[in-house]
């Protein structure tokens, strides 16, 4: 999408980085870089003061200014400094189902964290309509994606040192919609968290 920077906007950008800072830095558009994953603040002159969208963007050019949409600011994994966002899990997960001739209705996912000396990872919940043949193939394939998408995530898998292989939880055939239906969130207007930096939503899901 072009950025539209004369229609009365001004635009300022956090890097997802920093964004849990209590005064994080606030770039401006000379100062934003290529691939960088930015959460969008916006300033109007009709009043607007420094609104956060709650879109994360990254820049796909600079001359002139476009930008994609990767995700939203509070659906992300960096529990490990990993930078796991939504556009990286959407690809990962395309990537793999189509090695593996599967297909997914809902998923989550969510950090393990380090205790006992053991190191941490990723849990996916996925509930799939096709379930994949072997979901040892799928979950290296879903890694081996995530690494070639997301330098940072690669850092943290590089010989298992800070995370280790992905794990794959199936759930059972309409785990999602009753976990909706409890919250009274059915319909169009609420979705599923994908992704999340603490375990609120996939543990209560685990117990479904």
């Amino acid at each position: 999408m072009l950025l539209m920077i004369d229609y009365g906007i001004y635009f300022e950008f956090i890097n997802m980085k920093n964004i849990k800072e209590e005064n994080p830095k606030t770039l401006k558009l000379d100062e934003i870089k290529i691939n960088e994953n930015y959460a969008m603040v916006i300033t109007t002159n009709g009043g607007l003061w420094r609104y956060v969208i709650g879109d994360t963007i990254t820049f796909t050019s600079k001359k002139p200014f476009k930008i994609k949409i990767t995700g939203r600011i509070k659906h992300f994994i960096n529990a490990f400094g990993e930078e796991l966002i939504i556009d990286n899990a959407e690809k990962a997960l395309n990537i793999a189902t189509s090695n593996t001739n599967s297909l997914i209705k809902e998923y989550t996912a969510a950090p393990i964290f380090m205790k006992d000396n053991k190191k941490g990872r990723h849990e996916w919940l996925i509930e799939f309509e096709k379930k994949p043949d072997n979901i040892k193939i799928f979950t290296e394939i879903l890694d081996k994606s995530l690494k070639e998408l997301n330098s940072d995530y690669e850092a943290k898998r590089y010989k298992n040192m800070t995370l280790d292989l992905p794990k794959i939880k199936i759930a059972k055939k309409g785990t999602f919609y009753k976990w909706l239906k409890q919250k009274n969130k059915l319909g169009g207007q609420n979705k599923i968290p994908r992704l999340a930096n603490d375990r609120k939503y996939i543990d209560e899901l685990l117990i479904i």
